[in-house]
């Protein structure tokens, strides 16, 4: 019997678990795992020293209350995207293409975050840090989903999932709001509306299905007077000349365009049925290719543009263009592209 006992105690000691076993499964249990567009990356803790090497995921990090240590091109992100600010002592690491990978490495980042446009600085870029791989723009996936996936796992690698929740949950408050002073202000009927940015005098860049400005539109209850099927990055190039098939739709485009006074003297132009109607505004300078809250901002500037030219509206002048602009926004449309 005293033997039977000795062995089911031996028995019971050889089952319990291993000290060093239990100190690797919480080390393990305790990894923050994120999903990027590469698949799982571990991290064992929070990074608290984040470079972000797009504007669109600096933009995400920005907006979750954590000061990157570094980003591109800070004066471009600041006249093209604006929103949200970018304080002082963020480091400027060149461009988006073309990073200062000396200056970046001298910084020792925790965690370097990218999109598309880096992805072939890849495996440099893991030599000085951690990288996650964020592909918001693409063909394949909605890309206003993309972003706000994307904005949730960042919010979860900083430790900032609460405040991702809220500021989304704000975001669609914001947008509600502004579809109910459209709905006021256009009698209970939206219009259909087609947004663009100019390509030259005779070309336009045309939004549609997959873009920022169009999902934007789509959440304040808006259809397109064109339709544009689903491109990388939602738009695409059309001649002048088709937009006369917005018909009796609303046409809004983006700012800036410096040829505004030879546009205005254009028979083409003038003969589109939005301008002889008054059906057509500037929207004031608004990022396309960001993150999950520039969706936001994009309805708040959508959403001035409409008002002003509203049946219930007393303001009809068209919104007013910074030609200064003009000569950097084909480099910055096609840098992004």
């Amino acid at each position: 019997m005293l033997r039977v006992v000795v062995l089911l105690c031996l028995t019971a000691v050889l089952m319990m678990p291993h000290k060093g076993f239990t100190d690797q499964l919480s080390s393990t249990n305790s990894m923050i795992e994120i999903k990027d567009s590469n698949g799982i990356q571990q991290f064992a803790s929070i990074p608290t020293r984040v470079a972000a090497l797009n504007w669109d995921v600096a933009e995400q990090v920005l907006e979750l209350g954590v000061t990157p240590i570094a980003m591109p091109d800070v004066a471009g992100y600041k006249e093209w995207v604006m929103n949200p600010a970018v304080p002082d002592e963020v480091m400027d690491v060149g461009t988006r293409v073309e990073p200062n990978f000396q200056r970046l490495a001298a910084l020792k980042p925790d965690v370097i975050i990218i999109a598309s446009p880096q992805l072939d600085l890849l495996p440099r870029l893991e030599q000085i840090a951690p990288v996650l791989f964020f592909q918001t723009y693409s063909e394949h996936h909605d890309n206003a989903q993309a972003a706000l996936d994307n904005f949730l796992s960042i919010a979860k690698l900083l430790g900032k999932e609460p405040e991702a929740q809220t500021r989304i949950a704000q975001m669609h408050a914001v947008i509600a709001e502004q579809k109910q002073q459209l709905l006021s202000a256009y009698n209970g009927t939206l219009p259909k509306v087609s947004t663009f940015r100019f390509a030259s005098m005779t070309s336009v860049y045309l939004y549609g299905d997959n873009s920022t400005a169009q999902y934007a539109l789509k959440l304040l209850g808006i259809e397109p007077a064109l339709k544009v099927e689903a491109t990388q990055w939602g738009l695409k190039q059309q001649r002048l000349k088709s937009l006369r098939y917005i018909g009796d739709g609303v046409a809004l485009y983006f700012e800036p365009f410096a040829q505004e006074t030879e546009l205005s003297q254009s028979v083409m132009w003038n003969a589109m049925p939005f301008v002889r109607h008054n059906k057509m505004n500037s929207i004031a300078p608004a990022w396309n290719y960001g993150g999950a809250i520039s969706i936001e901002y994009m309805a708040q500037a959508l959403t001035k543009s409409l008002l002003a030219i509203a049946p219930n509206s007393v303001n009809t002048a068209p919104m007013a263009i910074d030609a200064e602009l003009m000569s950097s926004d084909k480099s910055a449309i096609e840098g992004e592209l």
